[in-house]
């Protein structure tokens, strides 16, 4: 009897400090799978861009966030993204790295990137939630060309100025949600990155548990960016977790 007053009393002091916890700081992570299609052009700096003919395959999003008490200092949220591809071409005729490539050329498509964000909780409930922000995504990617008897690589490693936004509408009692959270370019104005979705929510004593899915589509047009003149968008159905300690 003794033993089971005991573990009642450690589970409910375990339960009532993450509640406390929680009340003064969120920790959430989670992780996407993108079916993403890709399609788009690049080309050197001052040259004609070229189409290749991309395939579509899985990429994929990690990220977590912390959100705090302190009044007027910025909550965190950092996210990586693995977005590459393969394209190819075929009667190419073009300069790419200082070197010509004609014939059967291939191309990889690396615009993978990490997010930095910083942004402010303006509603915070169960029916609503809003985040309003900025970010800066840095791209650490890079374009690469190859024919029958050579390859180029130009990096991609510039960044982006971002606003952000992030709205969640909720039905109370359901754990049933939609969400969308978008990203647009401020510095490079023909760049954006946003997912809308549903999800549901299920309530543990230490975390909670999202399941999402939904649309994300990743536009990437800017020109003089790294040396590069770019115009590629990878879009498509996405599903994942999220875990909220």
């Amino acid at each position: 009897m003794k033993k089971t007053m005991l573990a009642g009393a450690v589970l409910t002091a375990l339960v009532s400090t993450a509640a406390q916890a929680d009340m003064l700081l969120g920790i959430k992570a989670g992780a996407d799978y993108w079916q993403a299609d890709a399609d788009g052009s690049f080309a050197e700096r001052g040259a004609p861009q070229q189409d290749f003919n991309f395939d579509s395959s899985g990429q994929g999003s990690v990220w977590a966030s912390l959100e705090h008490p302190i009044p007027l200092v910025p909550n965190v949220a950092l996210r990586e993204n693995r977005i590459k591809e393969n394209g190819s071409l075929t009667g190419a005729n073009f300069n790419f790295g200082g070197q010509p490539f004609t014939g059967d050329t291939n191309a990889k498509a690396d615009l993978s990137n990490t997010d930095f964000i910083l942004y402010y909780e303006i509603l915070d409930n169960d029916l609503v939630s809003l985040d309003l922000g900025g970010a800066y995504k840095q791209m650490h990617g890079s374009y690469t060309v190859t024919d029958a008897s050579h390859s180029a690589k130009q990096k991609l490693d510039d960044g982006v100025v971002m606003g952000y936004a992030s709205a969640k509408v909720g039905v109370p009692g359901l754990g049933l949600f939609g969400f969308a959270d978008v990203m647009a370019g401020l510095t490079e104005t023909q760049v954006h990155d946003y997912t809308v979705g549903l999800g549901w929510q299920f309530d543990g004593m230490i975390l909670d548990t999202s399941l999402r899915a939904g649309y994300r589509e990743f536009n990437f047009d800017a020109d003089k960016f790294s040396g590069l003149n770019s115009n590629m968008k990878f879009k498509g159905f996405f599903a994942g977790v999220e875990l909220h300690f």
